[in-house]
């Protein structure tokens, strides 16, 4: 069975970074396509990146371009999200997510989920 744990969320002002970061445990880490989501209270959960086993290929979508950025580390098991030039309303739970196929943004692909870690960004 596979694991997904996030960390690092927690309060920021506006302007400010913060680096999430997210494991996976059960398969071999470098077998498997990742991606970042979130979900703000009220709202559907959206795609935040994507990024696939090798880390050749990474997917934004257009709210976070140049802002944030996604990599991983396959000899520490570990998946990041670099957040920078946070804004209020990037405010949301983040979530990870796994799969062993590369799906890119889509959701619905992923079949392994974290708990989620809360980011708040305050103006």
């Amino acid at each position: 069975q596979v694991q997904v744990v996030e960390s690092g969320g927690g309060l920021v002002q506006a302007g400010g970074s913060l680096r999430l970061s997210c494991t996976a445990s059960g398969l071999h880490f470098d077998d498997l396509n990742m991606a970042w989501f979130r979900q703000a209270p009220g709202k559907e959960r959206e795609a935040v990146s994507s990024i696939n086993w090798s880390g050749r290929n990474t997917d934004y979508v257009d709210s976070v371009k140049g802002r944030f950025t996604i990599s991983r580390d396959n000899a520490k098991n570990t998946l990041y999200l670099q957040m920078d030039s946070l804004k209020p309303e990037d405010t949301a739970m983040y979530y990870c997510a796994a799969d062993l196929l590369y799906s890119g943004l889509r959701s619905e692909m992923y079949n392994y989920w974290g708990q989620g870690t809360q980011v708040t960004v305050s103006s």
